[in-house]
């Protein structure tokens, strides 16, 4: 199982250098790109479960005081 490498420990590239002189930055920027990719995913997954339940719910309770909501012409008459 390959060990973390730690900030002074001798970079994976082969450079010779410190890793947080060399590959740091780089690796975590990849990281926080494929976060953002899943924050992403999630909000839209979110959105769409939402606008899914929205229209599932038959819109009866954004019906004016007075009048019903019609199944047949999908509005409130």
């Amino acid at each position: 199982m390959a060990t973390k490498l730690h900030r002074n420990d001798p970079c994976h590239c082969g450079s010779g250098k410190k890793y947080k002189n060399c590959c740091l930055e780089k690796d975590q920027s990849k990281l926080s790109s494929k976060l953002g990719v899943i924050g992403l995913v999630l909000v839209v997954i979110l959105g769409i479960w939402l606008l899914a339940a929205n229209f599932s719910s038959g819109n009866a309770q954004n019906c004016p005081a007075g009048t019903t909501w019609s199944e047949a012409h999908m509005h409130c008459h």
